[in-house]
């Protein structure tokens, strides 16, 4: 049967391991461990216009996914990663289906999670228009131990941490010490303070991958490369992603700087995309390719997450990247300096045997498998 789960369960479409080049015996089962909350997402898309207080507003479209850190553990997980994922689970039927969803729809390892009685689970109302998103979200902290992080994470290639003003978290600096190379985002500062002192747990981390806004406002610059720049002061390597304009790099240790422009896409919902961006960008750094084709690379993943709706429904995995690349190549809706920037996927993506664009399956709760 033909499952939609990016390239692990995809009838005829091996798994592609992306890391296969550098697995070494005695490395750590896990690639990349995370943490966080996740929510039950539910998605509307295909709305006329902006919903009206007062009024009733009918959608075309309508999806449900796990959301929330479930975003990045999907992305990491289609893209052939061995993922890991600690968290809180509800007892209810939200919770079920996003335990389902994500341990046998993605092959993610929950082994280190924890299901709560009597705790409903978080839920997010997505609405996508024109682009961009409204969402509105409703949840309750779990009972202690709130984390549900173990205080001492498993070996891991790779950690990827969300950062909180305000909050510090253990587990990075312990996930640092036991050898995981520390991936890191931050949200944003509801508090208005935008205090560097927040970002203090960037000592533990490889890589920081704030969006321009985040980062200016973090180094009072007016440029987002002028702040990646004072931020790889901080921290080996800092990533800018810039939106429509595509992302900068700087890598403090070597100075090396990198800019890759984002291509050319009709954006739904915009739901994930930083996610898949960090996921992606952590594939090719845990893979040792060059600094640009990271970037090229998180960036495409990106790009593709935007046409389709949702956060972990929208992660593409390599069957959707080839058969992007294989329609690149085929017709000129594409700069030629961004297929000469993409050409070193053709070392990497299996043959594409579907056209494209490439039509998904939904997840949406409520109807009982045959």
């Amino acid at each position: 049967m033909t499952t939609h789960n990016g390239d692990r369960l995809t009838a005829g479409y091996p798994l592609l391991d992306p890391l296969e080049a550098v697995r070494r015996p005695g490395d750590p089962a896990c690639d990349v461990y995370l943490t966080g909350t996740v929510f039950l997402d539910i998605i509307f898309t295909g709305l006329d216009t902006v919903p009206v207080r007062g009024t009733e507003s009918w959608a075309r479209g309508m999806g449900s996914s796990p959301g929330g850190v479930a975003n990045m553990a999907t992305a990491l997980a289609r893209l052939g990663l061995r993922t890991s994922l600690a968290a809180a689970f509800g007892d209810d039927h939200y919770g079920d289906y996003c335990q389902d969803a994500l341990d046998r729809g993605e092959g993610i390892d929950l082994s280190l999670s924890r299901t709560i009685p009597g705790w409903h689970s978080p839920v997010t109302v997505s609405m996508a228009y024109e682009g961009e998103r409204t969402m509105v979200s409703h949840g309750h902290e779990a009972p202690p131990p709130e984390e549900p992080a173990p205080s001492c994470p498993p070996p891991a290639r790779a950690a990827v941490a969300s950062l909180v003003p305000g909050r510090g978290q253990e587990w990075v600096a312990e996930a640092a010490r036991r050898g995981s190379r520390v991936f890191a985002d931050v949200g944003w500062d509801d508090t208005g303070r935008w205090d560097p002192a927040d970002l203090a747990e960037l000592e533990h981390c490889e890589a920081f991958l704030p969006n321009a806004e985040e980062a200016m406002r973090y180094t009072r610059t007016d440029c987002p490369r002028a702040a990646a720049r004072a931020l790889a002061d901080l921290v080996p390597l800092a990533v800018v992603t810039l939106g429509s304009e595509g992302a900068y790099a700087v890598d403090g240790r070597t100075g090396e700087t990198a800019e890759v422009p984002a291509i050319s896409v009709e954006a739904l919902d915009p739901t994930g995309a930083g996610d898949v961006f960090v996921a992606g960008f952590v594939t090719g750094t845990l893979a040792d390719w060059p600094l640009a084709d990271r970037l090229a690379f998180a960036g495409l993943t990106a790009a593709l997450s935007v046409q389709e709706f949702g956060g972990s429904l929208s992660a593409p995995g390599w069957v959707e990247i080839a058969a992007w690349w294989q329609h690149a190549r085929s017709y000129d809706d594409q700069p030629g300096r961004a297929l000469r920037r993409y050409a070193f996927l053709d070392r990497l993506l299996p043959a594409a045997a579907r056209p494209w664009p490439l039509r998904r399956a939904v997840p949406t709760i409520g109807f009982r498998q045959a």
